[in-house]
């Protein structure tokens, strides 16, 4: 117990220390934050080189060593992939070290309100331990959702830009001056790339690896395969933007055939728990067995179970995928 209140209090120091020197930073010069803002926009895809490496690396955290010890983790990479399509400002650092103060809490705070046991504390820590990891993906998927609903009307206007005489990378700045983000945002950082001296194949497969929508890879190829084919690219994203709007529309009646069987999940995953609330308030005495005698546990837990397959075979076979 007395290591866990000390590994406690060190995790909450550093952390204070951290956001305090932050705090100080962007207050007494808050021209680093612009700069920094624009230094994320710059491509972290480095080559190799023996000699010299005036590239810009992608730092996990402000602190040194905190950056040197974080760079050495497996996993990392994928977690720091996710705060960048989530747009986020924070660093890897900041969540890392977020996380253990949230899980601390947990533990004490269910420590304080159960006075004893611990399974409550426990999985406090672990809920709200995981939570600023859920919070970013909440934030990633919602940022993906709409750079799918804006991108076939940014092809459309590329593809129009084109007709009218314009370059591809001409077209990508039109896009992002009519569009906000997510879409505007992601095609500046790629057009950044191109005028920072990378060729348009690999600025457009850094904007798909960066970006997680399956329909921005048929674009990301077409562009690749006319370039080194030829052809009439105006054409080409017209014709990608039509594909996607098509499956926009799929997606949309697949939504309708399935609500029937998302309703019915509901009402199965619902109902037990409304019938143990309301014989405990009708008939107590008929329900507090089942909380008091092992055999009534073993039921209760056992019911779980059987509602949490339950549950994973109707999400089977509601979830089509097109």
């Amino acid at each position: 117990m007395n290591f866990i209140v000390i590994v406690s209090i060190f995790v909450i120091c550093l952390f204070l220390m951290e956001t305090f020197r932050h705090a100080y930073i962007n207050i007494t010069r808050p021209e680093l934050k612009t700069v920094r803002k624009r230094l994320k926009r710059l491509p972290s895809i480095a080559y190799e080189s023996d000699d010299v490496d005036i590239l810009r690396r992608r730092r996990y955290s402000d602190m040194a060593w905190l950056n040197s010890l974080l760079g050495a983790m497996p996993g990392i990479r994928k977690l720091d992939d996710l705060i960048l399509q989530a747009n986020l400002e924070y660093s890897i650092g900041f969540f890392l070290l977020l996380t253990p103060l949230l899980a601390v809490f947990g533990y004490f705070a269910g420590h304080a309100l159960t006075k004893g046991g611990e399974i409550v504390p426990v999985s406090i820590a672990l809920v709200l331990g995981y939570a600023p990891f859920a919070w970013v993906r909440q934030k990633k998927k919602a940022r993906m959702q709409a750079f799918e609903k804006q991108l076939p009307d940014a092809l459309e206007l590329i593809a129009r830009t084109l007709r009218a005489g314009q370059p591809f990378a001409g077209g990508m700045s039109i896009a992002c001056e009519e569009f906000n983000d997510p879409i505007g945002t992601e095609f500046q950082r790629t057009l950044d790339e191109i005028n920072f001296g990378f060729s348009v194949q690999d600025a457009l497969k850094n904007l798909a690896a960066r970006v997680d929508c399956p329909d921005l890879s048929f674009f990301v190829v077409a562009v690749a395969i006319q370039r080194e084919s030829g052809g009439n690219l105006a054409e080409i994203i017209e014709n990608i933007a039509h594909v996607i709007r098509e499956r926009f529309k799929l997606f949309g009646k697949i939504r309708i055939l399935t609500a029937e069987g998302k309703f019915s999940a509901a009402i199965l995953c619902l109902l037990p728990f409304m019938m143990a609330l309301l014989l405990f308030v009708v008939n107590r005495n008929y329900f507090v067995p089942f909380m008091e005698d092992p055999t009534g546990k073993k039921i209760i837990l056992a019911g779980f179970v059987m509602m949490l397959l339950g549950v994973l075979v109707m999400r089977r076979i509601i979830r089509i995928k097109v």
